[in-house]
């Protein structure tokens, strides 16, 4: 479908606001431009995808130190260019002390809502499980980069040692988490001087945390899982009654898991596996929705939109039967992305009227609270390897204080697990977190066409879906597909973003949806679109700092030489 067809069928209109980059040679794109400058840096050396998406991550944690940080969980879809696929699982993992009794719930609690008493499990030492980014982004760039670690951290350093401008963005997140920074003084300090949170364009300076990238720099993840980085962290935990002990650092392990594989009119889509949700419900939704003529049916309309909610709700409701770490949890996957099991809910499935869903697979009750905080980048070289990569601390500055020492923020992952005893999601040592990062990648005919994803929680995989429907039914620009109005929904409430007009809300409120309007669903989406000219574009949304940086150019004609007369 052209670009005009579906404008022509669009129930939403939408005008973009930022403009997407173009190149042959490397696009680097995340959610901060001094990040994606830092990717584009390690392609302009000579670097490789790997290399520049560790750069990028590295720089991520100094330019967004809300929503990423060494002491986090990520989840990374790599490509190589022979053509193989791998998901690295760096996910946080629930520390050997913990057990299920390790909280005391709030009385009178929803299933869904995990509150303890004090926030124990929020904010503060209390609220940190055992990190993997660190190692992850060690294993990646050890077994498929091409660069040292030293040379690949150099713009992090550089940026934490000497400063950069706050954005706007980020001073409303410090003022947002202010209540709980304002708490630490090593937070406060940096963040809050003289108790009033940084504005845009003051310079934020992170002199220790340049120290500490300088540590990694040189000993690599052992100066955190078992060096001097990690020692200052588990002194902080054990004076603060915090859970993180050394065997949890040296014992914690990155694992490979291969990828769910979907398919959608002719294209293959791939996606992390359990314990991630992604992958799994995003093939279930295209098995459901292959069945109706999507581009026929228009975007952004009552038609559309209607029918995307009750297959989210349907994604959701069997997302809370099964969904977990799958060493401590079943998850039927095969039965979740099978065509007959499709079949079976889209019978129940009302185009005219908003229902009700449980879950249809009967294997019990779990669900999965997450923070929204969290970061992505998409990353290629022009040679065949791509990197879409998820990162995050979990909430807004994850658990809100800075580790003496180290000028590191920890995450507060230990929020997303279930503090009463005998649920799915119940506390166990070594669990890991259930996530919807969506580190998505598109294939046609066995080419990579689309990689691409997002930050926002639990809105992350159902945005991801939206894009892809995006490109694939409604043929829309990589730019138009990151940037067109989302919608979101699990059960009671329909939210919708501002951009869907007020004539499609009053149609899908005569449907049966409860609609709430958001400013925005989900964060920001960053995206790449391989060309069979060999060329890509990068495209970021306005819901973040979104920055898409191209490598163009090339090197001279050979034998060129600039001569001066005689």
């Amino acid at each position: 479908m052209t670009q005009s067809t579906w404008r022509e069928r669009a129930g939403t209109p939408f005008t973009c606001e930022k403009q997407p980059a173009h190149g042959p040679r490397g696009m680097a794109v995340s959610n901060h431009p001094l990040a994606s400058a830092a990717g584009l840096e390690m392609l302009a050396a000579g670097g490789n995808a790997v290399d520049a998406a560790v750069a990028m991550q590295f720089a991520l944690t100094v330019v967004e130190p809300m929503m990423v940080g060494l002491i986090g969980g990520t989840t990374c879809h790599i490509r190589l260019a022979d053509g193989s696929h791998r998901i690295l699982d760096g996910m946080s993992a629930v520390p050997k002390m913990g057990h299920p009794d390790m909280y005391k719930p709030v009385p009178g609690a929803a299933p869904e809502v995990y509150d303890v008493e004090g926030q124990e499990n929020l904010v503060g030492p209390k609220s940190v499980a055992t990190p993997g980014s660190l190692r992850a982004w060690c294993l990646a760039l050890e077994r498929f980069g091409t660069m040292s670690l030293a040379d690949v951290m150099q713009p992090a350093i550089r940026h934490a040692a000497r400063g950069f401008a706050v954005t706007p963005y980020l001073s409303d997140c410090i003022k947002d988490a202010g209540p709980d920074l304002s708490k630490d003084k090593l937070a406060a300090a940096l963040l809050l001087p003289n108790g009033t949170p940084l504005k845009p364009g003051e310079r934020l300076v992170q002199a220790q945390y340049a120290e500490a990238l300088t540590l990694v720099s040189q000993q690599g993840e052992k100066a955190l899982h078992g060096g001097p980085l990690g020692d200052l962290l588990v002194e902080c935990m054990e004076k603060t009654g915090g859970f993180v002990r050394r065997d949890d650092l040296t014992g914690y392990k990155v694992e490979e898991r291969a990828p769910i594989r979907g398919h959608y009119r002719g294209w293959e889509i791939l996606g992390p596996p359990p314990p991630a949700a992604s992958g799994v419900h995003i093939a279930q939704m295209l098995n459901i929705l292959e069945a109706y003529d999507i581009a026929k049916m228009g975007f952004g309309t009552v038609d559309t939109l209607h029918l995307l909610a009750e297959v989210l709700k349907i994604a959701f409701a069997d997302r809370a039967e099964a969904s977990g770490d799958p060493d401590f949890v079943k998850v039927p996957v095969e039965r979740i992305v099978s065509r007959d099991y499709a079949d079976q809910r889209r019978k129940l499935l009302d185009i005219a009227r908003a229902r009700n869903w449980t879950g249809g697979l009967g294997t019990g009750g779990l669900q999965a609270a997450e923070g929204q905080d969290t970061t992505h980048l998409t990353v290629a070289d022009g040679k065949g390897n791509v990197v879409s990569t998820t990162q995050t601390i979990n909430s807004l500055f994850g658990a809100r204080f800075i580790v003496p020492g180290t000028g590191m923020i920890p995450n507060n992952y230990m929020n997303n697990y279930d503090p009463r005893r005998g649920n799915a999601l119940s506390i166990a040592p070594g669990k890991r977190v259930t996530t919807s990062m969506s580190p998505m990648m598109a294939l046609r005919d066995g080419k990579v066409r689309y990689a691409l994803g997002l930050p926002g929680g639990r809105k992350i995989f159902p945005s991801a879906l939206q894009a892809l429907l995006n490109l694939i039914d409604h043929g829309m620009t990589l730019q138009e597909a990151v940037e067109a109005p989302r919608i979101w929904t699990e059960g009671p409430v329909l939210e919708v973003e501002h951009g869907i007009p007020a004539p499609v809300r009053q149609g899908l409120e005569a449907r049966g949806h409860t609609l709430k309007v958001m400013p925005t669903v989900a964060g920001g989406m960053n995206a790449i679109q391989f060309h069979d000219d060999g060329t890509m574009t990068g495209a970021a949304c306005w819901r973040a700092d979104g920055t898409a940086a191209a490598l163009g150019g090339g090197l001279a004609r050979a034998g060129v030489r600039f001569v001066l007369p005689q």
